[in-house]
């Protein structure tokens, strides 16, 4: 069964950057569409961005777009979110999930930005 472990979130400025790390065991990630999501508090969990198995494609949600970047190291069986020009609404615990047709996902990794 795949384990998601997510890593890497933190405390930055407005205007900073971090990279998420989501790694998997388990599984090879290649075989699932893996996506970033995050919820803050008081809200909805929401999508931030996703791709598909190859990673040939490739969404963002509109507040994010131009900003963040999924990537993934197959060989590492590890997906990545860069996250540049952090904004204080961009704070929110960050989700991994990957997807065929069982769901799985992390437990979560936090990000707070500060204004």
């Amino acid at each position: 069964q795949l384990q998601l472990v997510e890593s890497g979130g933190g405390l930055v400025q407005s205007g900073g950057s971090l990279r998420l790390s989501c790694a998997a065991s388990g599984s090879n990630l290649d075989r699932y569409a893996v996506a970033w999501f995050r919820q803050a508090p008081g809200k909805e969990r929401e999508g931030v961005s996703c791709a598909t198995t190859r990673s040939d494609v490739t969404n963002y949600a509109e507040a994010v777009k131009g900003r963040f970047t999924i990537s993934r190291d197959n060989a590492k069986n590890t997906v990545y979110l860069q996250m540049n020009s952090l904004k204080p609404e961009d704070t929110a615990v960050y989700y991994c999930r990957a997807a065929t047709n069982d769901v799985y996902w992390g437990q979560g990794t936090q990000v707070t930005v500060s204004a």
